[in-house]
Parts: structure tokens; sequence; C-alpha cells
């Protein structure tokens, strides 16, 4: 797997092998996320961006609202 700055930590060549489905391969073999993180609301950005994985994604990957919907859908 990978550790929290984006390092494969592992000894499987096929998981290895796999890494560019879900994650590119950024320099000093650091892998980023292929994700877009969508929300209204900009405090649940900010605690993914806080959590133990947040640096691994880009800062452009995030696209919010300045205001949440209030639960209205």
């Amino acid at each position: 797997g990978l550790d929290g700055a984006g390092v494969y930590n592992g000894t499987s060549d096929l998981q290895l092998e796999r890494m560019n489905v879900y994650f590119n391969e950024a320099s000093g073999n650091k892998y980023v996320p292929r994700a877009v993180l969508v929300d209204l609301e900009p405090g649940t950005m900010d605690a993914v961006r806080a959590g133990p994985f947040g640096q691994l994604f880009r800062p452009d990957n995030f696209v919010f609202g300045q205001s949440g919907a209030g639960n209205n859908w």
C-alpha cells in the first residue's frame, strides 16, 4: 500500500503494476490519487486535507462551493 507521503510500501509486483488504475506516478516514485472530490460544503474538503492521506491529493482536485446546501437536495 501507500504511506502518507504517497510512497509505495510493499513487495507485490502485481500490486505495483496495477497502481496506475487509481494513482498517477509523480516525481520521486510518489503516487497521487486519480480523483476529483466534489462537495458544496468546504468543511468536508478540509477534513479530507487534514486526514492522514490529505497531502496525497492535488489542490486542484478539490471542487467545492462557498457554503453548504443546508441539507436541501
